[in-house]
């Protein structure tokens, strides 16, 4: 690790800078579309505010630049660099869901070694070094236990059946389908972050991310691993920035998620019809 100073010190100065966004994020809520980024993605105007705030005080307090949702930043993989989504769950928060937060992590030639996952409206933060363990509130939490898919909550990611981009939609749906086979408490919370803490502190048995964002993964990724959790994308790979998608769990539930989503085959074969 090649940290310019104490992570654990980093830590604290970053969760100081997020509770300082407290107010204006609760304020917000219900904040109309400020910037349209694809069909079903945009910005409000207290995203836009939110990153540029947190990007300037985190770099004049910490000397490490960032690199934000809206705004870009330096690269990921290399040296040392915060990744920040001011708001993670937009639409939610833009329709008054509770289901959202801000999300930051540190990366260290591209590696989470610092995840805070701030929940404002439902008053939860969740902070990790690297290693561990988890925090929820300042409280260490213990290590994931053992559980199986039948006893959990699972959080799946957003879907279209139409998709045809890089997971298609027909596959996320069949995954759906044969993940309410072994488990009849699927959860849809529509925001990344949620599902990744979640599956941390032992709330969901585990989680199916289709996103592949940095800002959008990285801090989560970081606490489940931290609070003892297994990391992967859907093929089973180790996850790491430049995944394609997350599967997170503690071991156990991991390897029956990991076998569900498997089993269903080349998510390709979904794409061009040819699976039966």
């Amino acid at each position: 690790m090649t940290l310019p100073e104490d992570p654990q010190r980093l830590l604290e100065i970053a969760g100081r800078l997020l509770d300082g966004t407290h107010d204006r994020f609760v304020a917000g809520v219900g904040a109309p579309s400020a910037v349209q980024k694809g069909p079903d993605d945009f910005a409000t105007a207290v995203d836009l505010e939110l990153e540029k705030r947190l990007a300037a005080e985190l770099f004049e307090q910490t000397g490490i630049p960032v690199h934000g949702e809206e705004f870009g930043g330096p690269e990921l993989g290399t040296g040392t660099v915060w990744v920040l989504d001011p708001i993670d769950g937009t639409f939610n928060y833009s329709a008054g869901l509770p289901s959202a937060g801000t999300l930051l992590a540190l990366l260290d030639d591209g590696v989470p070694v610092l995840g805070l996952t701030w929940l404002p409206l439902v008053q939860q933060r969740f902070t990790a070094a690297a290693g561990g363990p988890l925090f929820l509130n300042g409280e260490a939490l213990p290590k994931l236990t053992e559980r199986s898919l039948s006893d959990s909550m699972i959080g799946f990611g957003a879907f279209n059946i139409a998709s045809r981009g890089r997971t298609p939609g027909l596959y996320r749906v069949r995954i759906l389908e044969e993940l309410s086979k072994v488990s009849s408490r699927l959860r849809m919370h529509g925001a990344t972050g949620v599902d990744l803490a979640y599956t941390a502190s032992g709330v969901l048995g585990g989680c199916v991310v289709f996103g592949h964002r940095a800002w959008d993964n990285a801090a989560g990724a970081l606490l489940v691993q931290a609070a003892g959790g297994i990391v992967t994308d859907l093929a089973g790979e180790p996850w790491t920035i430049d995944s394609q998608s997350v599967l997170a769990a503690s071991p156990s539930a991991h390897a029956e998620l990991l076998s569900v989503v498997t089993d269903l085959g080349d998510p390709a074969d979904f794409l061009e019809g040819r699976v039966r």
